[in-house]
């Protein structure tokens, strides 16, 4: 299929695929999304909401930078870009939160195309040569970026990740139902709800029925958000062992 890089309305340029009118991030700006969707919503939500919920009262006392110490597992459905995982890497060096990242994609972006994005530009120069080391390394190996940055690229579809309780975030960041349907399905979301450790969290910026029931229908706690520029509603799916009543759950 016809591909070619095209900017969005915050200046950052994404990949189109001209035969589906699909993008790899949103048209109305794919740093503003991915900062919206997943680090915002996924990341510092997860730090202050899903480690406190594993802790005890008095582990929940201790200070921030303690608590910081402790590493966040992510797993990225649909790595592509690398904007999410340079996004995320840059939040974990200004915190100095340990975290493990693995970003699954069944077809990786080509190095001339990588080339031609403004990533770095845009977010940070000062790091370009982690955001070109995070496409370099081979994929199926686990390497260190950086001492608290880990990234593991994995070749394969969705459909065969086996991870079991592996996971405190999964940045579920797949193509739109419109054009990849059998991506947002309920036996999808039971392989996702698997992969999380118990309190852990899915975000992603879809917010379509029948994406939530299918989340809901596997045992997801799912809540309708304020979605990016360009969106109305974004959805957060919590995998809970005891499910409980919350607020904005729909």
């Amino acid at each position: 299929m016809k591909r070619k890089i095209i900017t969005t309305s915050d200046g950052s340029k994404t990949i189109q695929i001209e035969d589906w009118n699909e993008q790899y991030h949103s048209i109305h700006g794919a740093i503003q999304e991915a900062n919206h969707v997943f680090i915002k919503h996924g990341l510092l939500f997860c730090l202050e909401d899903c480690q406190t919920e594993r802790r005890s009262l008095s582990e929940v006392e201790v200070s921030r930078s303690e608590k910081g110490s402790q590493p966040i597992s992510i797993l990225e459905i649909g790595f592509g870009t690398g904007l999410n995982a340079f996004l995320t890497f840059l939040k974990a060096e200004e915190l100095q939160q340990p975290i493990n990242y693995v970003g699954v994609e069944a077809y990786p972006v080509k190095t001339e195309e990588i080339q031609q994005l403004n990533y770095v530009e845009l977010i940070s120069e000062q790091h370009k040569a982690e955001f070109e080391n995070m496409h370099s390394i081979p994929w199926e190996e686990g390497r260190n970026i950086t001492p608290i940055f880990t990234l593991e690229k994995q070749e394969k579809f969705f459909k065969d990740i086996t991870d079991k309780n592996r996971f405190d975030i999964i940045y579920f960041d797949a193509f739109g139902a419109r054009v990849q349907p059998e991506l947002w399905t309920e036996d999808i979301f039971k392989i996702m709800y698997k992969a999380l450790k118990d309190n852990g969290v899915l975000v992603t910026y879809s917010a379509k029925g029948s994406v939530r029931r299918a989340m809901q229908a596997v045992g997801f706690i799912v809540e309708r958000l304020p979605g990016p520029p360009g969106k109305r509603e974004m959805l957060r799916a919590t995998k809970h062992s005891a499910k409980r009543s919350e607020p904005n759950v729909y």
